[in-house]
């Protein structure tokens, strides 16, 4: 099956001051007089600019953040790969907001070719503008954290850099019927208990039964180390999918079950699917196996965070749903939850990505970063649902205000990317 690949990029998400201070509500102007100079294994990025002492200034290193000192006009990104094309990405943020994005493209040589004062790119793109090529991957390792545990490595298809992947011939094809505009299925928890939350336990946690109603012969046997309290998606009163995720810390293992509930009087735990995925591996099930998501996918890192939104970038692809599937997948999903062999609907793991040419200046906040991180790594179907809506965790940190300017990105202002060849059943 021909998968996307990688893009051959690391993003380096560079948080860089503007001169005049920011009001709390506005958004700071793009930084300017941007360059980055590879020596040796070390991209030094330098602006002209002073930081303001009122702007909170840092890099974010494919999920790692290093903050600059206050007044500084450089960081340092050290033990990088030699022989690697990495990309840049330059943004202003004040305390609320973030600037549109700078791009620079900067070339660390080989080791017979890095000597000298190495390789310089100017930050002369647009905001928003792409820069042609094709990436290289993260650093291994650089991926999203959660509880000190990466979720996925950094070339994992999740944390894959797609603003440049060729769009699929099957495009509009598979979005003719996917009508509606985007719809963000979590928030604060003001109006309900939406979105899917986790729970993250210590490497000591009990392990306890799991008792598995539908047939098992595609679930990861327990016990897992599911407590008693784990946060059920929709509340214990719930009707709905009633997913449960466990983050265990030390081993990395990520648990996921799909309509669970707690036992009466006993530790153990009954639900209808479960899988266990490794957070450090790029394995994936079993080809024609479930999970506790319909594509067989992991839940966990396709969800949006208020953590990851509020500090300006999002690193990963969001998972989604639409109404209607076809009896198929393609890469990275490994199973369909449809009856229809009609090649006109999207099959399960399709990734969409928000097109480059997508005006998001009237956008702020938490919807913007979402907005970038959906032109820069996509959303990737995981599930039959309501159409366009994207999953994320419950989270008092939300601001539904914020979240509602989702609502007006139509489902048409997405297109298809390179899907490779679709598994039918």
């Amino acid at each position: 099956m021909r998968r996307v690949r990688p893009a051959a990029s690391l993003v380096l998400l560079a948080l860089v001051a503007a001169a005049v201070p920011a009001r709390a509500g506005s958004t700071p102007a793009a930084p300017r007089h941007v360059r980055a100079t590879a020596t040796g294994t070390t991209i030094v990025v330098r602006w002209t600019r002073p930081a303001h002492r009122g702007l909170r200034i840092r890099l974010t290193v494919a999920g790692r953040t290093v903050r600059a000192k206050a007044g500084a006009t450089s960081l340092r990104i050290a033990h990088l790969h030699a022989g690697r094309t990495y990309t840049l990405l330059v943004r202003a943020c004040g305390p609320r907001r973030c600037s549109a994005a700078r791009r620079l493209r900067v070339h660390v040589a080989s080791a017979s070719g890095s000597g000298g004062g190495g390789n310089t790119t100017a930050g002369t793109h647009q905001p928003g503008s792409t820069t042609p090529g094709t990436g290289t991957p993260t650093l291994p390792g650089d991926g999203p954290q959660i509880a000190g545990c990466p979720i996925f490595p950094a070339d994992n298809p999740w944390n894959q850099d797609i603003s440049h992947a060729p769009v699929d011939p099957r495009s509009d094809t598979w979005l003719s019927g996917l009508t509606g505009n985007l719809h963000p299925d979590f928030g604060s928890g003001q109006y309900g208990d939406y979105g899917i939350p986790f729970t993250v336990v210590p490497a000591g946690q009990p392990m306890v039964p799991i008792a598995f109603g539908q047939p098992d012969d595609e679930d990861d046997p327990g016990p897992y180390p599911i407590p008693a309290d784990a946060r059920i998606e929709g509340g214990a009163a719930s009707t709905g999918d009633r997913h449960v995720l466990v983050l265990q810390q030390g081993s990395c293992i990520l648990y996921e079950l799909d309509n669970a509930a707690p036992v009466a009087g006993g530790p153990s735990w009954t639900a209808d699917f479960g899988a266990k995925f490794d957070l450090r591996s790029n394995a994936l099930r079993p080809a024609g196996w479930t999970s506790a998501d319909a594509a067989g996918l992991p839940i966990l890192a396709g969800l949006a965070r208020a953590d990851e939104a509020n500090a300006g970038a999002i690193d990963h692809a969001l998972r989604f749903t639409v109404q209607h599937t076809q009896r198929g997948y393609v890469y990275p999903a490994r199973h369909f939850a449809s009856h229809s062999s009609d090649p006109s609907l999207p099959p399960m793991g399709m990734r969409v990505r928000l097109k480059a040419s997508f005006d998001t200046s009237g956008y702020h906040g938490q919807a913007l970063a979402i907005l970038n991180a959906l032109k820069t790594y996509g959303m990737i179907l995981a599930d039959n649902g309501s159409n366009w809506y994207i999953s994320g965790t419950p989270d008092p940190a939300w601001s539904d205000d914020d979240l509602d300017q989702l609502k007006r990105v139509p489902g048409t202002a997405f297109e298809v990317v390179d899907a490779g060849t679709v598994t039918t059943g």
